[in-house]
């Protein structure tokens, strides 16, 4: 795993691969035109309001009023200038936003309108965006069992669509789902606070410790990737099911009323546990279906996170 390594850098100068470069450089064209109206008309004032700087950073100082807070008199300027001075702060806004990206093989699993994988590129094309239209310094790692890829957060649109190019394009290598793993080296790397989203269906195991390490120092978001058919299956008589991870298979008769009852009961228990423990640990949690508009759920994310800051 080298940080920065792009896919489509060193080409081999093959027809096939051209092709492909044409087609991500035409899905990352309409990506971007998607997201701009989401972006400068719907979501960017939400982010910038849900989302704040580290703190407040010195300006400048001025005389003082009536009125003004005692404590912001600087004392030291006030002596020189034999008059009563204050200090001026401004919000520091810049941020880093890191997305750390579930590309195990349950990520290409999607029944209707788009994979979990698609999904995740998309919502984190329209946030990179976001992010950088407010200046904020955006990276991505992308997992499986393994981390296979660290880009560097940086500035700039350039960066959000070189992101977006690199997700369009990445191959994982590993099929499996280790967000333990992922979680260490995420609270390794970044060495100032930053807001972190979790992007994956979270079906793993042993991460409570690293995402606990990793919301006791960052802003933590955890988004959840949901398809229907993996919770309700179509009674369709005996149905074969394979763990794209694993790639165990079990046969099923789907057409039975207490096995559709048991795979809704396991699912309910399983968002009730998720969002438990994500609660217990002060991380954000939006839960995205592949067959549904993500907009309305972000949406309602950052509006409840401000109006959650401001009580």
């Amino acid at each position: 795993m080298t940080p920065d390594a792009s896919p489509l850098a060193n080409g081999d100068g093959s027809e096939d691969r051209r092709r492909r470069l044409a087609a991500v450089l035409r899905q990352v064209r309409l990506l971007e035109i998607r997201s701009r109206h989401l972006v400068t008309e719907v979501l960017a004032g939400q982010y910038s309001s849900a989302f704040r700087g580290r703190g407040v950073e010195f300006a400048d100082v001025r005389e003082y009023a009536p009125g003004d807070d005692v404590r912001t008199i600087d004392w030291r300027v006030t002596a020189r200038m034999d008059t009563a001075y204050v200090r001026r702060y401004v919000e520091e806004r810049e941020l880093t936003v890191i997305f750390l990206i579930d590309y195990s093989a349950s990520a290409a699993f999607g029944s209707r309108v788009r994979t979990k994988e698609e999904l995740a590129t998309e919502v984190c094309a329209v946030l990179a965006m976001t992010a950088v239209r407010s200046n904020d310094r955006v990276g991505a790692v992308l997992f499986t069992d393994r981390v296979e890829k660290f880009i560097l957060p940086k500035r700039g649109k350039r960066h959000a669509l070189r992101i977006i190019r690199e997700l369009l394009a990445f191959q994982p290598h590993g099929t499996r789902t280790d967000l333990a793993m992922a979680l260490d080296f995420v609270n390794r790397v970044l060495r100032r606070r930053a807001v972190v989203f979790v992007v994956s269906d979270w079906i793993a195991a042993d991460y409570q410790q690293p995402l606990e390490d990793l919301a006791r120092r960052h802003d933590a978001v955890a988004i959840q990737l949901v398809d229907a058919r993996e919770r309700e299956l179509p009674a369709v008589g005996l149905l074969t099911l394979r763990d794209p991870e694993t790639g165990r298979s079990r046969t099923i008769d789907a057409s039975s009323r207490a096995v559709a009852e048991q795979l809704r009961r396991r699912a309910t228990a399983f968002d009730a546990a998720l969002e438990r423990s994500l609660r217990r640990e002060g991380v954000g949690h939006i839960r995205l279906q592949t067959d549904r508009s993500y907009v309305t759920s972000l949406l309602s994310y950052f509006q409840a996170r401000e109006h959650g800051r401001r009580r």
